[in-house]
């Protein structure tokens, strides 16, 4: 990938919706990246970095070796109560009941007819308390409606998300970087993996039902989240992220944010660099990076972003994310109209998300038609790149059923897109388009 490509990621999908929203806000890390040098744009209402030098750089830096982000316009909401549980599976579209402590579980908030408000991630933090993680132009109205459907179940609805911050570390590095960063965290069972025969002895003793840094951050489990120290701060500890790479989210106090990335830019800074970037060069341990990058990072990974893949004109069952909606709880809030969506799966005037994957370096965008090899349109893009790891063109689309016969399309499927008037072949693709070695 050639350094003129940002003519192809400029305008990304973030970026897009990005333009819609008023700046209101800045995160407690702003004056960090002003420093730094970064770009920056409007997002969900906050003031964000785009990028702090180049998307493909810190793009490649994750995929590499590991980079850091500021995502503290995202939301926190928390749910706490004895009726927290119970409050949560009524809301939303999963059985929040299910999720073990210590564990954080991928759902949505649907609107009675369906229509997703909002696709969240809710973390079991501790007993009868849950932390749900809204998108950040979202998060008022997840807040609010939350409130209004946890009314009459025994527990409280707060939005808390103005004190808080939140740094992402992801690559292949992550875990390495944070050893020097992470002091202990919770030891709770569910939240761990087993320890591996010949891994290394827990590295101390770090108090009762404590696990030392470098130990909860090797078997801390994927979508599992455990309170913990951080360079001597008070974090909740999360092995989430929106990469397709492994790492770790860190949730903090807003006061804490500066100082806990300045440690961890600084122990990065004293690591060896890795391997060459797309231009030779040894890439550094760690890689500050803005929203272009989460955004074509996302796409390989085959994640929908809000307002793209998932908007309130769209189901669950339209992005292909049904397996989220658990049909079997008695009932919550808009279970009715997504009951009857899933059985009319694949009829005329449903759609599905599909992956398609292209030849050359022409990059269809969102709002792009897609054509059959008749040249009828079937659906329309809603995100798209060439892709900086896989060195092509890639998109997710709607798309109307392949046929009524054979209503899920197949790999391999011939397609057209059609940019500014001129048609580029695409086909048909498994999604994720990036997996990361395991």
């Amino acid at each position: 990938m050639t350094e003129h490509a940002p003519e192809e990621t400029r305008e990304s999908a973030m970026a897009r919706t990005a333009r819609t929203a008023r700046t209101v806000r800045t995160t407690p890390l702003h004056s960090v990246h002003a420093a730094a040098g970064a770009s920056f744009t409007d997002f969900g209402g906050w003031q964000m970095p785009l990028r702090y030098a180049s998307d493909l750089a810190e793009h490649h830096a994750v995929r590499r070796s590991a980079g850091i982000f500021d995502l503290s316009h995202m939301g926190e909401v928390k749910v706490t109560g004895s009726g927290a549980a119970a409050a949560l599976d009524h809301a939303l579209v999963g059985r929040i009941s299910k999720v073990a402590l210590g564990r954080a579980r991928y759902t949505m908030i649907v609107a009675e007819d369906g229509g997703v408000i909002d696709d969240l991630i809710v973390y079991h933090v501790g007993d009868q308390e849950y932390l749900v993680v809204p998108n950040a132009g979202n998060r008022e109205r997840v807040a609010a409606e939350l409130v209004a459907r946890c009314a009459g179940f025994d527990c409280e609805v707060a939005d808390i998300s103005l004190t808080m911050a939140l740094i992402a570390v992801q690559g292949p590095r992550a875990e390495e970087i944070l050893r020097g960063v992470i002091d202990s965290g919770a030891g709770i069972p569910a939240a761990l993996r087993p320890e591996e025969e010949g891994a290394p002895a827990d590295d101390g003793d770090c108090g009762p039902d404590v696990l030392c840094g470098p130990t909860i951050l090797r078997r801390l489990r994927y979508y599992a989240a455990v309170r913990a120290v951080a360079a001597g701060h008070s974090i909740l500890l999360a092995r989430t992220g929106y990469t397709g790479e492994d790492g770790f989210e860190l949730f903090c106090g807003a006061e804490d944010a500066v100082d806990l990335w300045t440690v961890i830019v600084g122990h990065a800074a004293a690591l060896p660099p890795g391997d060459d970037d797309a231009g030779g060069k040894p890439l550094p341990a760690l890689t500050p990076c803005g929203l272009a990058a989460r955004d074509s990072l996302r796409l390989e990974a085959g994640m929908p972003l809000y307002g793209h893949e998932l908007t309130e004109e769209t189901t669950p069952y339209d992005a292909s994310l049904g397996a989220v909606v658990k049909l079997d709880k008695p009932e919550f809030v808009g279970r009715q109209a997504l009951a009857a969506r899933a059985a009319r799966e694949g009829s005329e005037g449903t759609r599905q998300l599909v992956a398609l994957a292209g030849e050359g370096r022409r990059a269809a965008r969102a709002g792009c038609e897609v054509l059959d090899h008749e040249g009828r349109r079937v659906g329309v893009i809603t995100s798209g790149l060439l892709s900086p790891t896989l060195g092509h063109p890639i998109a997710l689309a709607l798309l109307a059923p392949a046929s009524p016969e054979e209503p899920q399309w197949a790999e391999g499927a011939a397609l057209e897109v059609d940019v500014r008037g001129r048609a580029y072949p695409m086909r048909v693709v498994a999604a994720p388009f990036y997996r990361r070695a395991r």
